[in-house]
This record gives C-alpha cells, structure tokens and sequence, in this order.
C-alpha cells in the first residue's frame, strides 16, 4: 500500500471516519466501543491482508498485557460484525483465517476516491490516554399509532411458547433434541413507519419476560438479543453465541386498520424453520384474537408448561394506546437515565400514564425504577428522599398485579439497602419462582447471598446470570463475587476482559482498585485508579479508595491530599462516607475510620451491606465496635 495516509474509508454502504472515530451507515451513526472500533480501523488498514491475532493484541492492548485475550478477541470481532452485518458463514467484511487471524475483505475507497491511500495507525499510548466514544442516534419519541399495542405480546408469547414445549421439546415425529433454550430476536417493524420501533421494541421485551416464567426453558434476556437487531449475522451463528437450541424471529405490520403478526420458531444448529405462524386481524379484534389463538394452539399441541405458568402466559387487559405510549416513552427515557435530568423525564411520562389510567400496573414499576434510579449517588439524588418513592410505587404495582416480577426484585433491592435480610431474600425468591430465567434477578441475589457470606454460592448465581444474559451480564458483577469470595487472580482476569473491550469503564476500574489491593498489588492499583477518577469525573467512591491506595505505598502526603479534597467537597455538597472509611483504613486510622463508619450507618450506606465478607476491614475485624457494628446491621448470625 501507498505511504499516503487516508483518515475516511469508504465500504459498501459504510463510512468509517479514523478521525472522529465513527462508523456510519447511509446517515445512521452506528455504535461500537473503543476497541472493536480500533479493530476495524486495523482491520481496514490492512485490507486484503491477514491480520494476525497477535498483531491484534499488540496494536490493541500493547506488550505483555495480562488479560484473556482470545476472549477480548473474539468479543471484539463478534462486535465488529454485529455493527457490520456480517455473517461470520459467509462475509462480505471481516473473512476468519483458522488459527491465524482475520481478512478485511471488502474493496475499500479512500476519502479522495483513491483505494490505495493508508490510514495512519494509532499509537498504543494513544489509544490509552484518549476515550472516544460512537454514540448511537436514537430516532425521536413519537405517537405511536393507536390500538396497535393491544393484545399483541400475549398472543405472540402463547402461541410461541405453546409450540416450543411439547413434552419431547420438538415437533412431533421429527426425532430432534428436545429445545430447552431459546432467544427471541427483536421482532422487526414491517409497518414502514420507523416511528413504530417502539411497538416492535416493546413487544420484545414483553414477549421475553413472558417466556422467562416458564421453569424449564432457558430464555435469554433482552439486553443480549438487543445487540442482534437489524444484523445480518445467519441464525445459526447467533444461536451458537448466545448457546440457545432455538431461535425465534417475529414482525409486526400495521396497515391501516389491520395488524398482522407473524411468528416463526427456527432450531439453532441446522437453521431449520420447523414453524411459523401469520394471523392478520382487523384491530378492533385484537383482543379476542388473544383467546381464539389459545384455544386452536392448545387443540393442536401437547402444552408442558404448568397450569400458573399459562395463567401468567395468557393473561391480558384491555389499555388505551395513550396510556401505553407515555409507558413506553417512560421506559424509553429511563433505559437512558445516566443523568438527572433523563430520570426526571421518565418520571413525568410514568405519572402521566397513571394519571390516564391509574389500575396499569406497569406504570408504577416504571415509576419505582425512575425514583431508584434517582436515588442514587451516580444520578445525584438524595437517597433518604428518593427510596420511600421508589418502595410506594412499586408495593402499589404489586397491589394492582402480585406477579409483577421486577417489582418483587426492586423491593428485594430496597429492603437489603435498609438491611432487612429476610425480607429481601423471600422477594428474591418470590421473583425467582416468578421468572425463574430472570437474568436480573439472578444478578441481585447474588449480593444478597455475598452480604450473608456465601460467597461460592454467590459466584455460581452470578454466572447463571452470565448464562442467561450472556453478552450483557456484567463481567465486574462477577468479579465482585470472585473478590469477595478472595478469588483475587479470578477478579483480575474477569476484569481484565471487561476493560480489554471498555477500557475507560471506571466501575470496573474501582473494583479492579480493590482487588489488587487485596492481593498486595497496591503500587498497580494507583495506577488503575488514577484512571478510574478521570473515567468518572472524580467519583468520591473511587478518590476514596485512591488515597487508601495511595497510603498503602508509602504516598501519604498524597492520601490526605485527597482527604482534603474529598473534606472541601462535602462542604458544598454530598459526598458519601464510605469514600472517608475507605482512605482513613488506608491511612491505618481506625479510630478515624470507626467516626465515619457510624456516619456510613446513619445513612445506610450500601458498604456497610458487606461488613461479613470485605476485605478492606480485614485489619478491624477484632475490634470490638466492628462486632458491635456487625451486630446492628443484622449481619452477625
């Protein structure tokens, strides 16, 4: 190739821009994280060329770096062609050389038109001091046609799940494994109208919670299957991914006064569509369709779901589309809360949908989620304010539907961050019973079985999360279990992977903190958390642990440096304890660290939830008000 340098590539209906670090298609800006972007501007570098995997990790990640790089690898490659559409069977981009490495196999046009120009590769320091970000373009809120989210959800998941559980898990005569797993793909909106993505969105994610109660059949969970909307990835290749025997694919249409919903079940390891499904109905009869569907499937299948699982299956109410639109816009602003002003958003289209119809229980778990999300240090709510909220609106969704699985979980969260740890456990279980392939309620019992210190226990709950959720499950929710459990070489790898993909993600970066620490890495752990602190615009919890860290090898002049800083702070606003505990037992002052301990407990600080298993209050354990603390916390049994 020629020693000219490109920075804009041009590939099928693709633009990769090297210098704003964005992929495109058409005018959509596509989203894809730092290292699988980094991946394929190597990738198109190098077009035609074989691109080793040791050359990936160098270029990536730099010498000797300790992660699971096959896995980083792999990881990045399945993102690249998620965003791409490419089918790993048969590529149009990105061609696999067994055992060697990858293709870039695409012709390729320059900025200028010319094929030949190079791009000029970035610099590993580069790639560590900068943290650019593809952000994907969300279409705009918009009405949603009338009546079309009637009924729907409930007659696709009956009708699907009817067919899915015969008693040998395959269709009859057909002598195939039995299915027990299964992922719903994101059902397509074929309405030509992209204003009703909301529609297919939200019958989706219903359809998957529906499917979720049903005990033996694992069902992966929408945060997974989100990442295959719109791919061109071949089904085979998405089953074998996300480890499913079954894949199902659905679309909605609405023409006029019609909807038309068309399901089709497809077996994972040889792409055999074995059934599928068209039913087309004017819409005021959208709701009988619901029972007409029930009763012709239930003659013609053998059903293996239990009679309460079909009753949660089946169930449906009448709800105005103006009610169901400000749910979903609701739901649609709180999936992007990360600040303030996203959360309070969402709370306002939750009210206004129980203000139109105040019996749709959705709407007050919505609500509960918003005032959770509200009331934490990360969003900047005040804690004691915002969970009393959260904890009304969610008893009053359980009021109005006592199966509501994720309000049983978000109480379960509430009454363990107010240490009541029985009644935290019997609403994990009640949700588990309720979904038992809820990949979140896994995930949050897990630290409810860690705060009691039962840590192996906790590490086998959360990988079920993992298998359940298995591309969105989080690698540093684990991590935190394999820490906890003192696994510290388990948690630095687990980590390690996280932050080979997310390399600024600085809750990673904090747990990382701890777990070098731990295992007497301290002098490392400066300088993961001095990224951490910039990745979080100075996050108090991880200038906390930073200045322990920083006493720990011998930098105290350092430590009460940001003590100092974290003290100014509190001045003008609020600034958790935990942050103060975390540097005074770094600085080896326990009796300061016991004064800002009782302040944790004034506030129910959610550290105190691990007095039992933390390392970090190892050199206190046999002090006397540590028991004491132990005891009021409920932890002492």
């Amino acid at each position: 190739m020629g020693a000219v340098t490109a920075q804009e590539f041009h590939f099928a209906d693709f633009t990769l821009d090297q210098s704003r670090y964005r992929l495109q298609r058409g005018e959509h800006i596509l989203r894809l994280e730092k290292r699988p972007m980094e991946l394929l501007i190597l990738l198109v570098e190098h077009r035609g060329e074989l691109v080793s995997r040791e050359e990936i990790a160098e270029r990536l990640w730099g010498k000797d770096v300790f992660l699971d790089v096959d896995r980083s690898i792999n990881t990045a490659i399945s993102k690249v062609r998620v965003a791409l559409r490419d089918d790993p069977e048969k590529p149009r981009f990105v061609e696999t050389v067994v055992g060697k490495g990858y293709r870039f196999a695409a012709k390729v046009t320059c900025g200028n038109g010319d094929s030949n120009l190079q791009a000029q590769p970035l610099s590993v320091s580069a790639q560590t001091a900068s943290s650019p970000a593809v952000l994907s373009m969300e279409g705009k809120a918009v009405r949603m046609r009338p009546r079309v989210l009637l009924g729907g959800v409930a007659v696709l998941a009956l009708f699907i799940v009817t067919l899915v559980m015969s008693h040998d898990g395959s269709p009859k005569g057909t002598g195939q494994p039995a299915i027990k797993s299964l992922a719903v793909l994101p059902l397509k909106n074929l309405s030509g109208d992209p204003t009703q993505e909301y529609l297919a969105d939200g019958m989706t994610e219903a359809l998957i919670g529906r499917l979720s109660s049903i005990r033996d059949l694992r069902v992966i969970s929408r945060t997974s299957v989100m990442l295959f909307k719109d791919t061109r990835i071949s089904l085979p290749e998405i089953a074998k991914t996300l480890r499913v025997d079954a894949i199902v694919e659905g679309s909605v249409i609405r023409e006029g006064s019609r909807i038309r919903v068309t399901a089709q079940l497809i077996r994972g390891s040889t792409d055999e569509h074995f059934w599928s499904e068209t039913y087309d109905r004017e819409l005021p009869e959208v709701l009988a369709l619901q029972s007409d569907v029930a009763q012709s499937i239930a003659r013609k299948v053998e059903v293996t779901v239990t009679g309460k699982e079909h009753e949660r299956l089946t169930i449906a109410r009448p709800i105005s589309p103006e009610v169901y639109e400000n749910y979903l816009k609701g739901k649609f602003a709180l999936a992007k809360s990360n600040n303030r002003t996203k959360a309070e958003e969402s709370v306002a289209y939750f009210n206004e949908a129980i203000r139109r119809d105040p019996t749709f229980a959705p709407s007050y778990m919505g609500l509960a989620d918003a005032y959770s999300d509200l009331s934490t240090v990360f969003i900047g709510g005040v804690a004691k304010k915002e969970r009393p909220k959260a904890i009304l609106a969610a008893r009053k969704a359980l009021e109005l539907d006592p199966e509501l699985v994720e309000a049983h979980v978000l109480l379960a969260n509430m009454a363990q961050e107010h240490w009541h740890w029985a009644e935290a456990e019997g609403e994990y279980r009640r949700a588990l019973e309720l979904s038992p392939n809820n990949a979140a309620a896994y995930s949050a019992f897990a630290y409810w079985l860690v705060s009691q210190g039962r840590t192996e226990e906790a590490v086998t709950t959360c990988r079920r999360a993992r298998e359940l959720d298995p591309l969105a499950t989080s690698g540093s929710d684990l991590a935190w279990m394999l820490f906890y459990a003192r696994r510290y070489d388990n948690a630095v790898q687990e980590l390690r992977s996280v932050l080979a993909v997310t390399p600024d993600d600085a809750f990673a970066l904090w747990i990382l903190g701890f777990a070098l620490i731990a295992n007497h890495h301290s002098q490392e752990a400066v300088f993961e958390l001095e990224k951490g602190v910039a990745a979080s615009d100075r996050s108090p919890a991880i200038v906390g642990l930073l200045a322990h860290s920083y006493a720990q090898v011998g930098r105290r002049a350092d430590a009460l440096r940001l003590l100092e800083e974290l003290k100014r702070r509190k001045q003008t606003g609020y600034v958790p304890a935990a942050a103060f505990v975390k540097a005074y037992l770094g600085l080896g002052e326990y009796d300061r660290a016991f004064f800002w301990l009782e302040e944790a407990y004034k506030e129910q600080s959610n550290l105190l939830q691990f007095l039992k298993v933390h390392p970090i209050f190892d050199p206190i354990r046999g002090d006397p008000r540590f028991a004491d603390l132990v005891r009021r916390v409920g932890l002492d049994r």
